[in-house]
């Protein structure tokens, strides 16, 4: 059984029903705004589903698949689960388990300015696994920031009937596009609106409540040579080691189009 939740529906490009600064700043690392965006996203979860949860002797909560550098909506989903534990303790109920889609993506292409047959296209190659006997018949909850063209959905469902996995789950998401009349890349228009220049993603970097995703490292390894010199001049050397371990760790090294920026880091 399948339900969907968005906080916030998008009808106008014009009318957006969020801050898209704040919300681009969430989607490059700024971890305030994921505690902000979570803390509203469950009052207003928890108003619909408090019934449905506390009839539950055990839920799960899912992140979007990754593999070893989390996504933005992971963080959204660490503060929605510490939400969601407060809540079940507060009725005396198990804090919930957490689990993951591991995902091997295979591609550099920033697909917020796709439409969804392309966006499926694309990310059809990626890899990914899941532990079905942990979540076989389980009430599940997984957590993305935004839905677009539900290429995310159709993509999760897939890995869901691909192992056989049987259950209740609620897709949650931040915000929603509704209007079929808005092109899906109004994604991109939300995710860089407040990254303009180089020195947009080094003021990211250098907050306290700034923690590297798969975005923004992406990002950086594409950077063109003087630019990405320039970062590297402009933050911390704790950051540029946590940069090169995550790059390597996802195994961004054996990308092409990232090969010689991990290089001038390794040296």
């Amino acid at each position: 059984m399948n339900t969907s939740f968005s906080l916030h529906q998008i009808y106008s490009k014009e009318n957006c029903p969020f801050n898209e600064e704040e919300y681009s700043q969430f989607k490059f690392g700024d971890k305030y705004y994921a505690k902000k965006f979570a803390d509203e996203l469950f009052t207003k979860f928890i108003e619909q589903y408090t019934d449905l949860l506390l009839a539950q002797e055990e839920i799960i909560i899912l992140p979007s698949p990754y593999l070893s550098i989390p996504t933005a909506s992971n963080f959204l989903c660490h503060y929605f689960k510490e939400n969601l534990n407060r809540f079940l303790f507060s009725h005396h109920k198990k804090a919930c388990l957490e689990s993951k889609i591991y995902r091997n993506q295979t591609y550099v292409t920033d697909y917020g300015n796709l439409d969804f047959e392309d966006r499926v296209k694309l990310i059809s190659n990626d890899t990914y696994y899941i532990d079905q006997n942990f979540i076989n018949n389980k009430f599940c909850i997984l957590l993305d920031d935004i839905k677009i063209t539900g290429s995310h959905e159709h993509t999760v469902n897939k890995i869901l009937n691909q192992y056989k996995v049987a259950g209740h789950f609620i897709f949650v998401y931040f915000a929603e596009l509704k209007s079929k009349d808005i092109h899906p890349k109004i994604e991109n228009y939300y995710n860089y609106f407040a990254i303009k220049t180089i020195d947009d993603i080094i003021n990211i970097v250098n907050k306290a409540t700034f923690q590297y995703n798969t975005r923004i490292i992406k990002y950086i390894l594409n950077l063109d040579e003087d630019n990405f010199h320039y970062l590297l001049e402009n933050i911390s050397k704790d950051r540029i080691k946590e940069l090169f371990q995550l790059a390597i760790s996802n195994n961004y090294h054996q990308i092409k189009e990232y090969k010689n920026n991990i290089n001038y880091i390794k040296t």
